[in-house]
């Protein structure tokens, strides 16, 4: 029973990258399309030459880079952020952001923001994992800006271990995909260890975590959750 659980589990593991963020690009590029569109109306409008406007164009991503480049400085330590479960509490979680700058970054700032307020975990595997951040709720959603992948094989190295509590983020085949989903490990599952960025630890809740295993109900071995049954995050605070 023991080596089944754990080949159940390697086997989930192998799709839990299939199952994130496959929406996200394409949401990106439209905005990219209808930025460079504005772009252009407004170059056509004022009329002024092609030196002055590339020289502006290019201000804009320059400006982008060096606010991404503070906010990742800012991560530097560690936070402490408490996900809110309606029905079953708080979920206390270290972020580690020596470890992780650019994971922790970007969570910080989505949960700042309110973009995880009233999401859900959409996949749940008892044993192994529970998966949510998506605003479609399906695994195939995600913010509008994907992060490079911060673990061992891609390049960085991250000593941090799925074990009991780990946070995590999900991401699909493709490395730097991760944008909003994350999963927090429900038992040690250390075989994820340099393929997936984890950033932190549960310090108080993981009750909360057993019980969103216990009660709710899959709908196949993929831990798939019917909309209607998914818990839902009513928030994630930023403690500091």
């Amino acid at each position: 029973a023991e080596f089944m659980k754990k080949w159940m589990c390697i086997c989930a593991a192998a799709v839990l990258a299939v199952s994130a963020l496959t929406g996200c690009s394409t949401s990106a590029g439209a905005a990219t399309t209808a930025a460079q569109t504005e772009a252009a109306t407004t170059d056509a409008a004022k009329a002024e030459t092609e030196k002055k406007e590339t020289a502006k164009t290019a201000e804009a991503p320059e400006k982008g880079q060096d606010t991404a480049s503070e906010e990742i400085a800012a991560a530097a330590g560690k936070h402490h952020v408490k996900i809110n479960v309606k029905d079953y509490g708080t979920i206390s979680v270290e972020l580690y952001g020596d470890e992780a700058p650019i994971t922790v970054a970007n969570f910080l700032k989505l949960a700042k923001d309110g973009f995880y307020d009233g999401l859900t975990f959409h996949r749940i595997i008892s044993g192994f994992m529970i998966q949510g951040g998506d605003p479609l709720g399906t695994g195939m959603g995600g913010s509008d800006q994907e992060i490079k992948g911060e673990f061992s094989n891609n390049g960085v190295e991250n000593p941090l271990s799925h074990t009991r509590g780990a946070i995590s983020m999900a991401r699909s085949q493709i490395k730097d995909s991760a944008s909003s989903q994350f999963f927090i490990v429900h038992e040690d599952s250390t075989f994820l260890d340099g393929d997936y960025a984890c950033f932190g630890y549960v310090t108080e809740g993981m009750e909360v975590v057993d019980a969103i295993c216990k009660d709710t109900k899959v709908e196949d071995n993929n831990g798939s959750v019917a909309k209607d049954n998914q818990p839902v995050i009513e928030s994630i605070e930023v403690v500091d």
